[in-house]
């Protein structure tokens, strides 16, 4: 084989492609701004992502008046508790390769019990009724572990359901990019458009698919976390993503 292939052979295995650098970050993104959406339309404001989006609105509620009040407050002690187990089980692991692994499949078996829970219990009428701390309770657990992931297992990656810090870095890449046109600007400000623009997908074809397929479309959006599952086992996916 010519020297010139082998090195751009070479040079091929050691650069990973778009796609296999950023495909984790954009489908996990996808799915966190899908499924938040649907809770926050079905569960009377309920944030599945956003602990401190539940803290605000449990504050207006209690100014207001309104019912539901209990579930959003709850929603932070469940949330911790998930942290702390999937945190606990990630320290403990014997299989450490695997780890990330069973936390994307932890996450689709709860998504999946968050769209059953969804089509047994619609449609939800009270803010403050059980079925909606059920509900909401469940997605709340899927993407608590993923939190959790992000912060431990893939914490070198964007965030995939907080846009806050992405949305704030995509505006001082487009400013780095403005200043300076150079590649690795141009890189950063393309990684953190891509989270943005995945998330606004995210949000946009949940709400649409909700509308057509019910608490069904919910099991769209476990396909790919599966998918993330089966993948984490790869060892060359792993050192892509991380």
């Amino acid at each position: 084989m010519p020297k010139a292939v082998a090195d751009n052979n070479t040079l091929d295995r050691k650069t990973p492609r778009f796609w296999q650098r950023y495909q984790a970050p954009i489908l996990l993104t996808i799915v966190g701004g899908a499924i938040d959406t649907i809770g926050f339309i079905t569960l009377f404001g309920f944030f599945t992502a956003h602990v401190t989006g539940n803290l605000v609105l449990a504050g207006s509620g209690l100014v207001k008046g309104e019912d539901g009040l209990w579930i959003k407050l709850a929603s932070v002690p469940l949330f911790i508790i998930t942290v702390v187990i999937t945190k606990i089980y990630i320290d403990k692991s014997r299989r450490q390769t695997l780890v990330l692994s069973h936390l994307f499949l932890a996450e689709a078996l709860f998504l999946t019990a968050f769209m059953i829970a969804g089509l047994s219990f619609q449609p939800f009428t009270e803010a403050g009724d059980i079925t909606v701390a059920i509900t909401g309770g469940l997605g709340l657990t899927a993407l608590a572990i993923r939190n959790t992931a992000s912060k431990t297992v893939i914490k070198h990656m964007s965030p995939t359901v907080l846009m806050t810090g992405n949305t704030t870095q995509l505006g001082i890449g487009l400013s780095d990019y403005i200043a300076n046109r150079s590649a690795d600007n141009a890189k950063k400000l393309g990684h953190s458009a891509a989270l943005v623009i995945s998330f606004v997908i995210g949000a946009l074809l949940g709400a649409v698919l909700y509308v057509n397929l019910s608490y069904w479309a919910v099991g769209l959006f476990v396909i790919p976390v599966l998918y993330l599952s089966l993948l984490a086992r790869d060892s060359e996916f792993l050192q892509h993503i991380s």
